[in-house]
């Protein structure tokens, strides 16, 4: 099997202490529609924004690339390494 690529939205919001944590990440069919689809997620009651993201990889293998980020929106973690 080829390599694929996915696209991803993914919101983040606020734990009790304050900390940014992810919320659950939504698969997209498109770039266009992961950047929507956050800037959506961004202003959800609750977020306090969210990430477009892709990344490339083989499924069959469990092999995939590091995330690419493609646009963040509202406040997010500096640091997406864990992405």
């Amino acid at each position: 099997m080829a390599d694929v690529t996915y696209y991803v939205a993914l919101a983040f919001l606020r734990d009790d202490d304050g900390s940014l944590v992810p919320g659950d990440a939504q698969e997209c069919q498109t770039p266009a529609a992961a950047l929507r689809r956050a800037e959506v997620l961004s202003r959800a009651a609750g977020h306090s924004g969210a990430v477009a993201f892709s990344r490339n990889g083989n499924p069959m293998t469990g092999e995939f690339s590091d995330a690419k980020l493609l646009k963040k929106f509202g406040e997010v973690p500096d640091d997406l390494s864990a992405l």
